[in-house]
């Protein structure tokens, strides 16, 4: 890209921008790098990243890239022969530090928001944990050598600090001494050239001997090594030396360790630099409130309320513009300071911002072109160095733009003509617009010649557009307006200003008949474009208090669906409690039965058998509200005698035996029970309905009836056995039989093991096992009930 493009369009203010939401040294100088790409695939592949990070930002945050530093020249060093210093080795355990944490900030979101693109950046960084923790071992956090790195270190400092610890009490029995005190400038202990001294009053300097290693300013004071301490310094100093040695070969592993990785951790930098400088451009865009535009290399163009980055948010005006559809020249006329260069400059900007991928700041939906350059004339060009004229300038600008671009360019021209006589440059900008449109490439150029109007409306594919200006107000809006030529406004000003109208009239009549029809033409389409602006925003408005219905709606359902959901919740919790309860009275009364059965011997007597079988009907569920609109439609016809039918409060199936009233008496396997016609639904209506109704007879059992306690099925097959045990066992458990014997001979076994694997599930049965001698053998099943 054409560095003077940048610098016309102001880009690098925006590289600024970017640059200070980096967090590291190596995303900042990728940030500073950053230039506009004319290749479509890595424009999007850079957008789609910015996309994810902008996703990424929004939903948790971006990752923290705290401690990260370059490690490449540390790393290069280590892996030519270089010790690293303490500080270097911390950087880079700090870095490997920040690399883990960025991975898994990214890898935690990836599981429920795909990031592609960076999850698969993280996935290529190296895992150094094992070269952190050699690190950490041996350098603390303020890039100090731990005593735990060695115990050679450790041993040694534990002489250091046994060594000083003995000075300094020697030393400090010296000073305190009523003698030695008065010698002394001040009652301290301190240390030159890493050795340890006191402060001594110059003339009590023979009374001490030892090394003066220091005096003050004035000189009257000295800073002696007494002799006494002298032999015990020179040790220390010797233990110094051996901790500096031992320091040095700890810091050599290290080095070598860092060396043998160096490659990954080149690999790992980079990586982690195009990180931060893609959450850098994510940090920006919700800084600016940008959003991702469509890319294209079609020289399709289409700002919706796009914004100037360098101008203020509440003074910038938004930009509406299409450009490369059916047009694609734009001629901008009007007077000065409407706004028109800004036009030009965001129209560039932005263009450059989204071939660099970065989101623009503009409304979703915005479309923009991957041009193969942008050229610019804008501004005041003249230069005084070469003594050229504005017009000069200006030319020379535009003589290289002609020369260097391409059908796929896109050309922005501020006052074109500018700057010489009107008639000669009118000519000119026509001539020079000519050629530009007839190559192809996107076009947009402002002028002040009217002549330029005529121009637009004669060449297809050429539009006019002007900035919109207030007459009652005298002042600009800067809002772009397509297909509206500019109009000059000179007569409406002065008028308001308060110029003699007899002035104004004469003035009007000097201007050609022509020009006037232009200037009302242009009134008129300006009028017709505010009235078609005012119905617009009357239908946005519209439109915008549908939506607020249509979500107000929508929160409201999604309200309702859920208390509605809550109360279905509360409902069945009850109906499982009831269900309960009726389980435990129909547990009780099984259980009277059963007392019964013991007290009556085998039978049970008849008006005791009624009254169980009321206080069972009595333990059934309360009798329910009306039963739903749904369930009342699925009832075709009246429920009679015979039919089938389901029990809703028990989930049972059964047959109407007889109606009583709103109840009837369902036959429930061996059981009978009143059960409210609302708490019944016919099964399959249709078969029932065809089906002739069949007469349920209601056998009752006294004490006259036997009750088997053995059933023999040789001879049958396993399914029909299955039947024949079913209701041989239902009757045993209503005689309350503690044993029965099922006799289904020696055979292939197919039918002792069906029946063993039946009884195991069966809800009676207690265990069962094979007779035993002279119970028939294996050719037997004694089963014991509950």
């Amino acid at each position: 890209m054409n560095p003077k493009v940048l610098k016309t369009m102001e880009y690098h203010k925006i590289i600024d921008a970017l640059v200070h939401f980096t967090g590291t040294e190596l995303g900042r100088d990728l940030a500073k790098e950053l230039e506009p790409s004319t290749d479509l695939d890595k424009v999007k592949q850079l957008l789609k990243a910015t996309d994810e990070a902008f996703k990424v930002d929004r939903l948790k945050g971006a990752p923290p890239f705290g401690g990260i530093i370059n490690m490449v020249p540390a790393a290069k060093r280590a892996r030519i022969g270089g010790t690293l210093s303490p500080h270097e080795l911390h950087g880079i355990a700090s870095t490997l530090y920040g690399a883990r944490r960025v991975k898994r900030h990214l890898a935690a979101l990836h599981e429920d928001e795909p990031i592609p693109m960076l999850f698969q950046l993280t996935e290529d960084l190296s895992d150094q944990k094992a070269l952190e923790d050699a690190i950490k071992r041996c350098i603390d956090d303020n890039a100090e050598v731990l005593d735990t790195a060695s115990p050679a270190l450790a041993q040694i400092r534990r002489e250091l600090r046994g060594g000083e610890g003995r000075i300094r009490e020697k030393l400090d029995t010296m000073i305190r001494s009523s003698n030695v005190s008065k010698m002394l400038q001040d009652q301290l202990i301190t240390i030159r050239n890493d050795r340890f001294v006191i402060p001594v009053k110059a003339e009590y300097r023979s009374y001490f001997g030892g090394i003066v290693h220091d005096q003050s300013g004035s000189g009257a004071t000295l800073f002696i090594e007494p002799e006494s301490i002298v032999a015990m310094n020179n040790k220390l100093r010797e233990t110094r030396l051996a901790e500096e040695r031992e320091i040095e070969v700890i810091l050599q592993k290290l080095t070598a360790l860092v060396g043998e990785q160096s490659e990954l951790l080149f690999y790992d930098c980079e990586v982690l630099a195009e990180l931060d400088f893609i959450f850098a451009k994510a940090k920006l865009a919700r800084e600016m409130k940008a959003t991702l535009p469509l890319m294209n290399d079609r020289g399709f163009l289409k700002l919706k309320k796009g914004r100037h980055p360098l101008i203020a948010a509440d003074k910038v005006v938004p930009l509406d513009v299409e450009l490369g559809n059916q047009y694609t020249s734009i001629i901008v006329t009007g007077p000065n300071t409407g706004g028109k260069t800004v036009s030009l400059k965001t129209i560039g900007l932005l263009s450059l911002m989204a071939m660099s991928g970065l989101f623009i700041p503009a409304e979703d939906g915005s479309q923009l072109c991957v041009f193969d350059a942008i050229y610019a004339d804008i501004g005041d060009e003249q230069s005084i160095e070469q003594n050229l004229s504005t017009f000069s300038s200006h030319m020379t600008n535009i003589i290289n733009i002609l020369n260097e671009m391409s059908s796929k360019s896109l050309v922005l021209l501020d006052e074109l003509g500018a700057g010489t006589d009107p008639a000669e440059g009118s000519a000119l900008a026509i001539a020079i617009l000519d050629y530009i449109h007839s190559l192809g490439c996107r076009m947009v150029a402002t002028t002040h010649y009217s002549e330029l109007k005529a121009y637009a409306y004669e060449r297809k594919g050429v539009i006019n557009a002007s900035m919109e200006f207030d007459v009652n107000t005298l002042s600009p809006t800067y809002r772009l307006l397509i297909g509206v030529p500019g109009r000059s406004n000179a007569f409406a000003i002065a008028e308001r200003l308060g110029l003699s109208s007899s002035i104004l009239d004469f003035a009007r009549g000097e201007v050609k008949e022509d020009d006037l029809r232009v200037e009302n033409m242009i009134a008129s389409l300006e009028q017709n474009r505010l009235s078609a602006e005012r119905e617009r925003e009357k239908a946005e408005k519209l439109r915008a208090e549908m939506e607020e219905l249509r979500r107000k709606y929508e929160q409201d359902l999604e309200k309702f669906e859920e208390q509605r959901d809550k109360r279905i919740e509360k409902a069945e919790t009850e109906a499982r409690a009831i269900v309960e309860k009726a389980r435990d009275e129909a547990q009780k009364i099984i259980e009277d039965l059963r007392k019964l059965a013991l007290e009556e011997g085998a039978s049970v007597k008849e008006h005791k058998l009624i009254a169980a079988r009321k206080a069972l009907d009595e333990a059934a569920p309360a009798q329910r509200k009306k039963a739903p609109a749904v369930r009342k439609a699925l009832k075709q016809r009246q429920i009679g005698p015979g039919d089938e039918v389901r029990v809703y409060s028990l989930n049972q199936k059964g047959h109407v035996v007889e109606l009583a009233g709103k109840e009837a008496v369902v036959q429930l396997g061996i059981m009978k029970m009143k059960v409210s016609l609302d708490d019944l639904e016919l099964v399959q209506q249709e078969q029932a309905a065809k089906t002739p109704q069949r007469t349920v007879t209601n056998v009752k059992r006294t004490k006259d009836d036997s009750v088997r306690t053995e059933l023999d099925l040789r001879g049958a097959n396993l399914e029909e056995a299955l039947i024949e045990v079913d209701r041989f066992l239902d009757e045993a458990f209503l005689a309350n039989l503690g044993q029965v014997y099922i006799i289904h001979g020696k055979g292939t076994g197919v039918l002792r093991n069906g029946m063993q694997e039946y009884l195991r599930r069966h809800k009676h049965i207690k265990s069962y096992r094979l007779g035993n001698y002279g119970e028939g053998g294996s050719g037997v099943t004694v089963a014991e009930l509950k």
